[in-house]
């Protein structure tokens, strides 16, 4: 049988993330557990929502979700982002067990004020992965190796990641976390958000197989 402790990488005392606060959060989708993390070595929080028993050898849903104010708490139909949020929280919920790691690096690192400024770019006709480039932006800034140690610090190490994003799936298993599955997540996105799936699609190799409605 395979060490489970040998499969995740870090000692507890070598993490770079504290734990802070965990309370009860009752949504709409079901009954969670809310953590509060901040980063040793930068000014940056976290949150984790999850349910149920958190065991290392037992495969469990896991997503990082990337902070998206304007689709998360504004319901901005230019993106799918607040919607695979809910769903991830339904499934979780229909699976009795899983976790979401919140990552507050807006708009793939670039914080909400240049991501206004690239919407606006993108109103006159450039794509998200342009606009950020016409800021002399990086397409994608986002780190995710706290995100995998507060997974560790939950308790998990065998993970089944829900995400379309292959990056994100390698950087987690760089990390020291044991894949053992990509989940994927599709959910109905608005004619507005067409242009931003396929070039996510397209330029950034996003597993997608997206229709608009």
């Amino acid at each position: 049988m395979e060490d489970t402790a040998a499969t995740c990488t870090w000692a507890r005392e070598g993490l770079s993330i504290q734990p802070v606060a965990v309370a009860d959060l009752p949504t709409e989708f079901g009954d969670f557990k809310i953590a509060g993390y901040r980063s040793l070595n930068s000014p940056e929080e976290f949150v984790a929502l999850y349910k149920g028993e958190m065991a290392p050898e037992v495969p469990t849903l896991v997503r990082i979700h990337s902070q998206c104010l304007t689709g998360d708490v504004f319901g901005s139909t230019k993106c799918d982002c607040g919607r695979q949020l809910h769903r991830t929280m339904e499934m979780i919920q229909e699976e009795g067990r899983g976790a979401i790691v919140y990552q507050q690096q807006e708009g793939r690192g670039i914080g909400i004020l240049n991501k206004i400024r690239a919407y606006a770019l993108q109103d006159e006709g450039a794509d998200t992965v342009e606009a950020n480039e016409l800021l002399g932006l990086a397409v994608d800034s986002r780190e995710y190796r706290q995100c995998a140690e507060i997974l560790y610090d939950l308790g998990l190490c065998h993970v089944r990641v829900i995400s379309n994003n292959p990056l994100k799936i390698k950087a987690l298993e760089e990390a020291g976390l044991k894949i053992v599955e990509r989940v994927s997540i599709q959910v109905d996105s608005q004619e507005s958000a067409a242009r931003y799936l396929r070039t996510k699609k397209e330029k950034m190799g996003h597993l997608l197989d997206f229709s608009t409605g």
